[in-house]
Parts: structure tokens; C-alpha cells; sequence
């Protein structure tokens, strides 16, 4: 199973994409918008899922660390209903509370400069999350 991972910002979408047996997740590039302007966003993603076509989607969910929702998860249940009036793959809401936090760390802890670091960080984080559904769904075709 091959899967894309999305970490949708106000101006970028991180995107990571599975090698074809679903087991690792690679970073694969940070699309960039004008603030706000999803169509051009889901254009753009419509774009890669020509170029690169996959069972799912993992849509990054950010949650409030209360597990609220807030402005930034209504941002992806509108970009969910989006991209599922033009594909036929499903789309995964995922937790991604913390992720782009953690792939700050790493990227810091390996002395990538501040400018570098925004430029990969939502790619960074888009593996994370999608790494995290790679596992959980191998998870779950071991358990008997």
C-alpha cells in the first residue's frame, strides 16, 4: 500500500510519500501557497497524486492539546472535504499534535541552520505522521 502524508500550514503543505510496500515514509517536497489560498493548495496536490498515485491520504489534524478542535483542524476537515470531491482515495484524518515540535527538535539537535530548517520542517513533519499510520496499519495486519 502506498500512502501520501500532507502537513497542511496557512502557506505550505508539507508532503511525504510511502515506498510501494507501505514500510517507510521519505519526505518529498514542501508545496508552497499564497496565505489562505487552498484551491491552489488542492491544485497543486492533485497535481502529485497524478504524478504519484496512492492508496490514501494522511491529512495532518492538528488538535488542541485538550483534544479540542481549533481554527487550524477546521482548516483540514475543510481541506478533507476538498480534496474528496476530486479523488477517489481516502482521506485519513491524523493526530499530528506536536509533530512539526519534534521535527524542530531533530532538525536542531542536527545542526541545520534556522533558514534550512524552514524550509524541510513541514516535510519533517508530514513523514512523522505518516511513518506513525505506516506502522499502526502494519500493526494491525500482524495482530491475529
Amino acid at each position: 500500500m502506498k500512502a501520501l502524508a500532507l502537513d497542511l500550514g496557512s502557506k505550505t503543505v508539507g508532503v511525504a510519500l510511502s515506498d510501494l510496500s507501505g514500510f517507510l515514509a521519505s519526505p518529498l517536497v514542501t508545496l508552497r501557497f499564497q496565505s489562505d489560498d487552498y484551491d491552489d493548495a488542492l491544485t497543486q496536490v492533485e497535481a502529485l497524486l497524478k504524478q504519484h498515485p496512492v492508496d490514501a491520504i494522511v491529512l495532518g489534524f492538528p488538535k488542541n492539546m485538550d483534544g479540542t478542535v481549533g481554527h487550524s483542524g477546521q482548516r483540514s476537515i475543510f481541506f478533507k472535504e476538498e480534496m474528496e470531491h476530486f479523488t477517489q482515495i481516502p482521506v485519513i484524518l491524523w493526530d499530528e499534535r506536536l509533530t512539526t515540535v519534534a521535527a524542530h527538535k531533530i532538525l536542531i539537535h542536527n545542526d541545520m541552520r534556522r533558514k534550512d530548517r524552514k524550509e524541510v520542517v513541514d516535510q519533517l513533519a508530514a513523514v512523522q505522521m505518516l511513518q506513525e499510520y505506516l506502522d499502526q496499519q502494519k500493526n494491525l495486519k500482524e495482530k491475529p
